[in-house]
């Protein structure tokens, strides 16, 4: 009796050894580069141990893995790194002792790096996500300067005359010119005795419009059924809006995200509060179960809850793009984090209902609108409380003919060119007075 159970013991080992000393596959390694900052993603079915250690002279990350086994996928990450990283020169793979995997990454400056884990969720595994910040965060406002001095010396260029000095913050624009958007809609808007404080503001100052392009890296959103991603379409209008923005006199627009990167909802209005934007557009391209929903819709916060069970699901599953695209949940954000709307919120929630009803009429000269209507809900990217902010849900992009359209160049142009009328007609009614601090000539 007692042989058979030493027997069954020594099995039962046998059998319990092979899952204990089992090895985690990376099953996927992806590099996403920014000028924000660079994110490195391992996925596995289980969750990775880690530790991260920082050296300096030269600067370098070293992050040791438990239990990870050294594949193919794992050693191709060192190839995945371009030269046009900002942040990361190259990266190194190697055993370092029984049971640990190390990585160094040599890095191009000193930088802040965040190292987590993230559960499965949506079509993702465990990941293990490494950010690299720069040590001094990108200030959007002043690459929008350094945009706008470059512009200047092109121009110069192109016109073969000598170039001017160039600008530096607190930069002062005449416009010399009437702005094109105040006379884009003369017969909503009475000539006689025009505000003068308006007036004033309008020839000192460039007005700047934030426009963020809805997901991004991790986070893919939508998918149509050809197989178009959500986060493509929303970059590519994103930036014919911007074009043409900067192309109207007396406005400057700034881009939330300028590439296939992930940005968290609080980050994204955190950035168009650095830029002092006087608007905010967030550019969606719309999904639903059933191909048959088409249309077009813009949004505006809610205080009260949702006006539809519609726009609620909908409010649910943007907000849903954090646990997608990966936050570290350690850091916290100030914006999301608010509970209670405050006066100055309210005000802010008034006049983007303003924006919304201007731009939602002018997509339906383009497309047909999914509602007659500006709809509200507890969209977390919109809670800016001191920076009009509206959604625009451009098309459905599961609905087949929509898809089609959202991925022609030339629609995409039309409808950025009918989201900026929108934009001109509501400065042409409410000219901004607000905090602008810095300008831009054109």
């Amino acid at each position: 009796m007692s042989e058979r159970v030493t027997l069954l013991i020594l099995l039962s080992a046998l059998l319990w050894l092979p899952q204990a000393q089992a090895a985690i596959t990376i099953s996927s390694a992806r590099v996403w580069p920014a000028a924000d900052y660079t994110r490195l993603t391992l996925e596995s079915k289980q969750a990775i141990r880690y530790s991260l250690l920082t050296l300096k002279d030269p600067e370098r990350l070293v992050i040791d893995l438990n239990d990870v086994d050294i594949t193919p996928t794992l050693n191709e990450l060192t190839g995945k790194i371009g030269n046009n990283d900002p942040y990361i020169k190259s990266v190194r793979v190697a055993r370092f002792k029984p049971g640990v995997v190390r990585m160094v990454l040599d890095l191009k400056t000193e930088a802040k790096p965040q190292l987590f884990n993230l559960k499965p969720v949506a079509e993702y595994g465990n990941r293990l996500v490494l950010d690299v910040y720069p040590a001094v965060a990108v200030d959007p406002l002043m690459a929008l300067v350094q945009r706008g001095e470059d512009k200047n010396k092109t121009d110069s260029a192109a016109k073969a005359v000598p170039a001017q000095p160039p600008l530096s913050p607190p930069l002062v624009a005449e416009i010399k010119s009437q702005p094109a958007y105040l006379s884009a809609a003369p017969a909503e808007r009475s000539e006689k005795n025009p505000p003068a404080a308006a007036r004033n503001e309008l020839s000192t100052r460039i007005l700047v419009v934030a426009i963020d392009a809805g997901h991004g890296g991790e986070d893919p959103g939508a998918r149509g059924r050809r197989g178009t991603h959500e986060k493509s379409v929303t970059l590519s209008i994103a930036r014919k809006l911007k074009e043409q923005i900067d192309d109207t006199p007396g406005m400057r627009a700034v881009l939330i995200r300028d590439g296939d990167y992930f940005i968290p909802l609080g980050g994204r209005v955190e950035k168009a509060r650095k830029a002092h934007a006087d608007l905010f557009v967030s550019i969606h391209a719309d999904a639903f179960v059933k191909p048959h929903a088409r249309g077009s819709s813009v949004f505006a916060l809610s205080e009260r809850g949702a006006t539809s069970a519609s726009a609620r699901w909908l409010a649910r599953k943007e907000n849903d793009a954090d646990l997608i695209g990966g936050v570290n949940l350690a850091i916290k954000d100030p914006y999301l984090a608010r509970t209670l709307l405050d006066l100055s919120q309210t005000a802010t929630i008034n006049d983007s209902m303003k924006v919304a009803k201007y731009v939602l009429k002018e997509l339906g000269n383009i497309n047909t609108l999914h509602r007659g209507f500006v709809e509200q809900a507890g969209f977390a990217v919109l809670k800016s409380p001191d920076i009009p902010s509206i959604l625009v849900e451009t098309a459905f992009i599961s609905n087949p003919e929509e898809e089609r359209r959202l991925t022609d160049e030339d629609y995409r142009e039309k409808m950025a060119a009918a989201i900026l009328n929108g934009i001109k007609r509501y400065f042409a009614q409410n000219p901004a007075l607000s905090k602008q601090r810095v300008a831009l000539g054109d």
